[in-house]
């Protein structure tokens, strides 16, 4: 852990900590303190965090069967399910010190468990006031819904998941090594398949899959795999902790579609829930002991009024125990190589009652302001995923902008590796819905793009998943609207509307990439462009799944324009990958005219230039750089290839002068045309 002088190095990056100073150290105190209570209690973090070996149902090698739970409030706990064909009170736990419990169910007379590979079991909690209370295990591997056409309603069941070892998979493939860049693809399983339905694990592995990979990406972030009841909450109301959700596939599958991933060289990142869980009971974490605590916070405390969904209790020893063997979980058991963390935003300042308005005071960050508790578990988390493998990636869904967030847990920070740039989808919206793209501000665009924290990285992206939902639009239809369902063919009659949209999408992608952060986002389908909104099937659209899908027939086809922006979106990829500006530090940027209306920047020995002008042209447009050399265009969004016009030369030179300009020591003169973003790299010295 960490010592002093490595505390230090967080006020050599930041000086305006240094009033901190005594608060910082005092919470990697108790981080510690947390650590050396674990070590003592429990011989250290390795074997805390691996309780789901403990935990849950257990099949031994004589074929006996031990179950233990966690259930405090409870006065008796029991197990039942066609095993004992639903005797609720037959085999009951016995109970041991601190609120856990435990059963032995010996084999039967043949020598086979007593339980079987998918028998159904319930928990039977009985409650102090001699209720008798079903439940679902807080453990459980594999939960379903039953179909509508059973008429058993819709709380999940629990099915015991112990296939024979001919069933399980086999992995073949490790996990790739951690990127230096990373291009995240943001995708949703079930919206993957373009027909009207849920799509599978396998249809993923097998057809999105290599799509992703063709498309430059090298890291894929998969949302709602932690089984969630609500379809539409897109996996943010999480009822079973430890299953995969079983409308994709089962547990099997998902291994495979992982094996698949990493066989084509992608990282894989789990979307985590861990700031809050759904409000169900029978099936979900909720008055699992028929107590309103348990897991949670009694009282105010333990809800989120905004999300109607229940609060951890991040000081409780076995809620520490159950989240950060859950991080394991997913790590052993399915090979994930990294977690994007939901709701840090929401953990950390929610009872204090700031909200999500920041503005950048540091006071905002320390004292009252901040929920201690969970700012330690995410330390804590942090500390044990970097520990157990140095490839994991972790990722604050954070607006904020807390300090010390993405630093080391040995200098006192959280120890995130990122932080998502939020601010920046936002801006973008704001611009498209009240602005016309001539009254953008290019130094505001560039504050936003930039304003980011020194020596801790950020995800930057034009649009994730919030965008896409129903009520707002992607970015592709707040620049084109309902021009995409008549003018998208390449046979149609030109449209400016179009051809403008077509433009600043591939421009508003490329300044965001090159200019936002240290490694890049999309969310699945609008790397061309994706028409049309996500809405998942619900009462108000009588269940329809006509909007929770992506139409890949868009892109596919060769007479429709959305071919254009994904080819741009894989070239800047490409791009990137070839020259590395995502980990090469942060761009320099010398130009941003207002009248004009050019951004110019440096980055990664890279020369960017933009121009948002919507008629203006400019020839001879000098551009200041620190590196003298020949230039040439290395990726120009006017190119045909992506939909452009071709008023880029890719063969001209263009020599750099050794005189000063926009505080550089040289210039280039090139060509700029109106909405068009460029890339020039220096092909000699």
């Amino acid at each position: 852990m960490a010592e002093a002088k490595d505390i230090e190095k967080l006020f050599e990056t930041d000086g305006y900590l240094r009033p901190f100073e005594h608060e910082i150290r005092r919470r990697h105190g108790v981080l510690e303190d947390w650590l050396n209570k674990i070590n003592q209690s429990e011989g250290g973090l390795d074997g805390f965090s691996t309780a789901y070996k403990h935990y849950g149902l257990h099949f031994q090698p004589d074929n006996s069967v031990i179950a233990r739970e966690w259930a405090p409030g409870a006065r008796d706990v029991y197990l039942t399910g066609d095993f004992n064909n639903w005797h609720w009170e037959s085999h009951p736990f016995k109970k041991l010190d601190f609120g856990k419990w435990e059963l032995h169910l010996p084999p039967n007379e043949d020598g086979s468990p007593a339980i079987k590979h998918l028998s159904e079991i319930k928990i039977i909690i009985r409650n102090h006031s001699g209720q008798l209370l079903d439940r679902l295990s807080p453990w459980a591997k594999y939960v379903v819904q039953p179909p509508k056409s059973a008429n058993q309603g819709v709380n999940y069941k629990q099915y015991v998941w112990e296939p024979p070892s001919y069933e399980r998979y086999q992995r073949q493939h490790p996990g790739p090594p951690r990127p230096k860049s990373l291009r995240i693809y943001e995708c949703h399983v079930g919206i993957a398949s373009q027909e009207p339905r849920v799509g599978s694990y396998d249809e993923f592995a097998d057809r999105i899959v290599p799509r992703i990979k063709r498309q430059g990406y090298n890291c894929i972030q998969v949302m709602a795999i932690m089984e969630h009841a609500y379809y539409a909450s897109f996996g943010y109301q999480v009822t079973s902790f430890y299953a995969a959700s079983s409308r994709y596939g089962n547990p099997e599958q998902l291994k495979r579609m992982i094996d698949v991933a990493h066989s084509h060289g992608l990282f894989v990142l789990l979307d985590v829930v861990h700031s809050h869980a759904s409000k169900n009971v029978q099936d979900g974490l909720n008055q699992f002991d028929g107590t309103n605590s348990c897991f949670f916070h009694d009282g105010a405390r333990g809800e989120h009024s905004l999300w109607d969904s229940r609060l951890f209790n991040y000081v409780e020893y076995e809620v520490l125990r159950f989240l950060l063997s859950n991080l394991r979980w997913w790590h052993d058991e399915y090979n994930f190589d990294g977690y994007r963390f939901d709701g840090v935003t929401s953990m950390l300042y929610h009872s204090r009652g700031i909200g999500e308005g920041f503005s950048g005071d540091y006071n905002e960050y320390f004292g009252l302001n901040v929920d201690t508790d969970a700012l330690n578990y995410l330390g804590l988390a942090n500390h044990l995923l970097h520990t157990i493998d140095s490839r994991i990636i972790t990722i604050a869904e954070d607006v904020s902008g807390m300090p010390t967030l993405c630093r080391p847990v040995s200098e006192g920070g959280i120890g995130f590796d990122y932080r998502l740039g939020m601010a920046i989808p936002d801006k973008w919206i704001e611009l498209l819905k009240e602005q016309s793209d001539d009254e953008w501000d290019m130094g505001n665009l560039v504050h936003t793009l930039t304003n980011r924290r020194w020596m801790e990285n950020t995800v930057a992206y034009a649009e994730s998943h919030d965008q896409a939902l129903v009520g707002d639009k992607t970015i592709a239809f707040w620049l084109m609207d309902k021009e995409m369902y008549t003018h998208m063919s390449t046979l149609s009659d030109s449209s400016v509307i179009i051809d403008r949209g077509l433009a600043l999408h591939k421009m508003i992608r490329l300044i965001t990439h090159a200019l936002g952060g240290e490694a890049y986002l999309n969310f699945m389908g609008n790397e061309f462009g994706h028409p049309e909104w996500l809405d998942f099937p619900r009462v108000g659209n009588n269940d329809s799944y006509h909007y929770a899908r992506r139409q890949w027939n868009l892109v596919d086809d060769d007479l429709l324009k959305y071919k254009y922006l994904n080819e741009f979106d894989r070239a800047m990829n490409e791009a990137e990958e070839r020259y590395g500006w995502l980990h090469s530090g942060p761009a320099w940027v010398s130009w941003k005219h207002e009248g004009d209306k050019i951004i110019a920047f440096e980055r990664a020995g890279l020369v960017f230039v933009f121009n948002f002008h919507p008629q203006q042209s400019f020839t001879g447009y000098r551009v200041g750089t620190n590196w003298a050399g020949t230039y040439q265009a290395v990726l120009s969004s006017d190119d045909p290839l992506f939909g452009g016009h071709n008023r880029i030369d890719a063969n001209c030179k263009h020599p750099s002068n050794p005189e000063g300009y926009a505080g550089r020591s040289n210039f280039i003169e090139v060509y700029t045309p109106s909405r068009t973003a460029v890339v020039y790299a220096r092909v000699s010295d």
